[in-house]
């Protein structure tokens, strides 16, 4: 991977890390607040949805920074090395548990009776689209831990 195209990457994760922050601390708040104060009978809710929302977003977050070491591997041309796994395990961590949000805001709203179709929806989605990056997160780490493994080989030989 060339030089450029690592460093405009880590530019757009430096970009999304600042923008993911600024929502954790104005967005999230803000539309927690205004839906307190439109739908009264959900009102006791604000602080756990402002909890949730922030937790799922460090979950992406988290998965970015990961994403920066990868390429700082990459870059160093050590991609195939021990030092790649750690970031691949926390991101699956970090899938799953952002996942794990999404399904417990599902049964929560449901247990309160206040979802509605688009939300149930969405939440439906995002469980599906979690387990599906963490299925793949899964097989691109058995195909990291593989390539790593006939590296070492090759190296032996070598």
């Amino acid at each position: 991977m060339h030089r450029s195209t690592i460093v405009v990457l880590k530019v757009i994760i430096a970009v999304l890390l600042l923008l993911l922050l600024a929502c954790q601390i104005f967005i999230v708040p803000a539309v927690a607040a205004q839906s307190a104060w439109r739908y009264h009978e959900i009102a006791y809710l604000r602080i756990p949805g402002i909890v949730i929302g922030i937790l799922f977003l460090v979950c992406v977050q988290v998965v970015l920074v990961c994403v920066w070491r990868l390429l700082s591997l990459v870059r160093e041309d050590s991609i195939f090395s021990e030092d790649a796994f750690p970031a691949v395990d926390v991101s699956l961590g970090a899938v799953i548990g952002a996942s794990v949000l999404v399904v417990v805001t599902l049964i929560t709203l449901t247990a309160t009776g206040v979802e509605n179709a688009s939300v149930t929806l969405l939440c439906v989605l995002g469980i599906v689209v979690g387990a599906g990056l963490s299925l793949l997160i899964v097989v691109l780490r058995g195909l990291l831990k593989k390539a790593s493994q006939l590296e070492h080989d090759l190296s032996e030989v070598v």
